[in-house]
């Protein structure tokens, strides 16, 4: 008779569930096998420091030196461990400090399409007395948004927006990219995710207005280079090298039929995939440019805050194109309270308090789970006001070491330094990004005439807040537009009208892209933006 095998015993809603296990995996691991998940946002090696476990019963061994970095003292006194690095022999009992966030697909704000297209672009292959509908998608790192349209009236049906099922893959592009590139298997994975998920949201649309699938005749991707060089199957190691970040990546593109097989769609329906324009420039930029009609003005500059943040300047000649490691700090992942713009999440705070915290605002007017982007910014921002938070981002004294608690009410979500640090990294990387910008096309941010705040990021964002500690730049608040999820309204745009495509070649033409790796002073400019302090307005030019 074998030895029998040791049992995983968690504690789940009403119950506690035991679960068998072979010694030498990890928690995370038999976690994820019979269905219970952990927050995650790496790949298993402990970096996110979010798959934290209350160990109560059991030996768990060792601590590993990733745990005695991320885990802070009071939670390694607490015998909180990381699901990842905790390889049990025997029985372990434990109880799950962070559960993964549960949410799927909502519907979606209507986002705007810039101007009514002078002609609908023709529904091919369709009779005059058929139904003809299009799919807008715009894939995103953490989240992916569609929208159902009419394409024989131009009116918008319905919309969604759910979470990218890739992130279990690591919530930054890189980690994603790596993991496509050791591994085949993994790599056809992070393809069919993608589309399987979009697939749901359509099915769920479709039924709702009583329409065939088989209606659905054209469809227009937009995305950031990475998501679409995984949704392809392109060979990620492109994107993982410097020499290739200025220009575009040759995708691997799948055959439209096989696309629309999965989607279950028209077979002969024309499933477009919007190039990107360089390395980490993706299309989704592209079509935010022509959402915002960034190019009718001089001085315009265009912020799409993401895990890959994206940023375009026109000058009145040329459009200046960078991107940025925002990381996931803008959508409120890999932060130990921090979660997407769901229901559930803090999405504004209130200046004033009371004795007992912060008065704050939740999505969905539901009970506060976490915060999102908007939320963090305004915490941060309200923390540096009163002291409570230096312009390097710490907490002066020993009262927070632990992290703030917004609200004694609610002990549980708290801002942590490391927080603050994945925040200020983030917004670094955006002022290196804009200061660049500014020098290539010779002006000042006191000469930016628009900002326009992009990205489901800037929906709820407190502008003077944002500025306050060095997020946009420091100019009259008026001249900053939050234009929501401009890369869907230009996929829309695109995906309606027959002229798109020559704005889409006119932009390719005049689009110079500044890769940040490459500047010289780049580490002297993120420096100076991380402080959490308005940014410098001065003129760069000839710096």
């Amino acid at each position: 008779m074998g030895r029998k095998m040791p049992k995983l015993t968690v504690m789940v809603p009403g119950a506690a569930r035991a679960i068998p296990f072979s010694p030498g995996v990890s928690v995370r691991e038999v976690l994820e096998g019979a269905g219970v998940l952990v927050r995650t946002a790496c790949r298993g090696n402990g970096a996110c420091g979010l798959c934290v476990v209350q160990v109560e019963a059991g030996d768990g061994g060792s601590l590993t030196q990733t745990e005695r970095l991320v885990l802070s003292p009071v939670q390694l006194s607490g015998n909180c461990r990381l699901a990842c690095q905790l390889l049990p022999e025997n029985d372990l009992d434990i109880r799950i400090v962070n559960p993964a966030l549960s949410f799927g697909w909502r519907d979606l704000a209507r986002s705007r399409v810039p101007y009514a297209p002078s002609a609908l672009h023709p529904a091919a292959g369709r009779k005059p007395a058929d139904p003809a509908y299009g799919l807008a998608v715009d894939l995103g790192t953490t989240q992916i948004s569609v929208s159902l349209w009419d394409l024989k009236h131009g009116r918008r049906r319905f919309g969604r927006v759910g979470p990218n099922p890739q992130s279990g893959y690591g919530a930054d592009v890189v980690t994603r990219l790596m993991a496509a590139s050791e591994s085949d298997e993994d790599a056809g994975r992070l393809a069919r995710m993608p589309l399987e998920a979009i697939a749901a949201a359509l099915r769920q649309m479709c039924a709702q207005d009583g329409v065939a699938l088989e209606a659905v005749c054209r469809a227009a991707i937009v995305g950031n280079t990475a998501m679409l060089v995984l949704l392809t199957g392109t060979d990620s190691q492109q994107l993982l090298q410097p020499d290739h970040w200025t220009r575009a990546p040759e995708f691997r593109v799948e055959p439209t039929v096989a696309w629309a097989s999965v989607l279950g769609i028209d077979p002969q329906a024309e499933v477009e995939l919007i190039s990107p324009l360089a390395g980490f420039v993706g299309s989704d930029l592209l079509a935010g440019v022509i959402a915002t009609r960034l190019t009718e003005r001089a001085g315009s500059l265009l912020i799409d805050f993401g895990t890959n943040s994206e940023m375009a300047l026109w000058d009145g000649n040329r459009l200046w194109v960078t991107s940025a490691a925002g990381g996931p700090a803008f959508e409120g992942c890999g932060m130990q309270c921090g979660m997407p713009a769901e229901f559930g999440a803090i999405y504004r705070f209130a200046a004033s308090r009371d004795s007992g915290g912060f008065q704050y605002e939740v999505l969905g007017g539901t009970e506060a789970r976490g915060f999102c982007g908007s939320g963090i910014v305004d915490l941060i921002a309200y923390l540096r006001e009163s002291g409570e938070l230096t312009r390097l981002g710490t907490f002066p004294g020993p009262l927070h070491q632990e992290g703030y608690t917004i609200s004694s009410s609610n002990p549980a979500i708290r801002l942590t330094k490391r927080d603050v640090d994945i925040f200020q990294r983030a917004k670094a990387a955006i002022g290196t990004g804009i200061g660049a910008l500014l020098t290539h096309a010779g002006l000042s941010a006191a000469e930016l005439s628009r900002v326009c705040v992009c990205g489901v990021f800037g929906e709820n964002l407190n502008v003077r807040n944002a500025q306050r500690i060095g997020l946009v730049p420091d100019i009259p608040p008026e001249r900053i537009e939050l234009c929501g999820n401009t890369a869907l309204a230009g996929c829309e745009y695109l995906l309606l009208s027959p002229a798109g495509a020559a704005e889409l070649a006119s932009l390719r033409e005049r689009a110079v892209v500044v890769n940040l790796s490459q500047a010289s002073d780049f580490n002297e400019r993120f420096l100076e933006n991380l402080y959490l302090e308005p940014l410098k307005g001065e003129s760069h030019e000839g710096r």
